[in-house]
């Protein structure tokens, strides 16, 4: 089935976002895409100082125009950390995913919250802002089923292991990696998550903007179970494609069959809730 990664551009203008998103969704549609996945915060600016600005419930604004393009399309839409989530007077980032026929099929809350201080390049606390998500996301389609993570989710590999153990085959991350942590580690963690677990990993973020109070590293980016990069955008605003072969995971977990060759006698991994 062919995937597809929307690379937005992002304003300030939260209608602006959300009509070229809902239009570059169509643009993959048409193309054949059957999975499109949005980045993270590509509904407002990415800060915390905008989360509380541009926060909505769920469904809302955001999730009901998300919701209608996935049934005009037919299709399954990720749609990225569409929006700071308030929720009974607390804020999360929130990565919702519908149908074909427009129905929620999961909602996931970022489950680690990035606070982090690098000495003399940079310091970002999410935390100030948001709570943390306390559960997985999976969600199945006629295809496979799809594991769900935000951003820095993906430095922490005991999730990924979870979705693999749990069936799934093809794991995605809206995420926003910065012009630190974006050349040292965004496609080291994808090839790392997609080796060790023997799935495809998507990530797709923002397009930079050299402009914003935060700049994304952009490159949003497929690897495969084989750890190769199949997809990778540029920095500019884009729609990147690829067709994630089943067969092709088959075959590298037939060759190299580490999942039935663990050793869960003497370690394992496991999901609380």
């Amino acid at each position: 089935f062919r995937l597809a990664l929307i690379q937005l551009h992002v304003s300030a203008v939260k209608s602006d976002n959300l009509q070229r998103a809902c239009g570059l969704v169509r643009e993959a549609s048409a193309k054949g895409a059957k999975v499109v996945a949005l980045p993270e915060c590509f509904n407002s600016p990415y800060g915390t100082q905008y989360f509380k600005e541009y926060a909505e419930k769920i469904p809302g604004e955001s999730t009901q125009m998300l919701s209608e393009v996935a049934k005009e399309c037919s299709i399954y839409l990720v749609g990225g950390r569409s929006i700071p989530e308030e929720d009974d007077g607390k804020l999360y980032n929130t990565c919702t995913v519908f149908g074909p026929d427009g129905a929620v099929l999961a909602k996931h809350r970022k489950v680690h919250l990035f606070d982090i201080n690098v000495p003399g390049k940079i310091q970002f606390k999410e935390s100030e802002t948001l709570s943390p998500g306390n559960s997985f996301s999976m969600f199945d389609t006629p295809y496979c089923k799809v594991g769900l993570g935000i951003c820095y989710d993906i430095r922490f590999a005991e999730m990924a292991q979870v979705y693999g153990q749990k069936g799934c085959q093809l794991l995605i991350y809206p995420g926003a990696f910065n012009l630190t942590t974006g050349p040292a580690h965004w496609e080291l963690l994808q090839r790392g998550r997609a080796v060790d677990n023997q799935v495809y990993v998507a990530t797709v973020s923002p397009a930079r903007d050299e402009k914003a109070s935060y700049v994304a590293w952009g490159h949003s980016t497929v690897v495969s179970p084989w750890g190769e990069v199949i997809a990778k955008a540029g920095t500019e605003e884009t729609v990147i494609y690829t067709d994630i072969d089943l067969k092709k995971l088959a075959e590298i977990r037939q060759q190299i069959p580490i999942l039935s060759q663990k050793r869960h006698d003497l370690y394992g991994i496991e999901m609380k809730k």
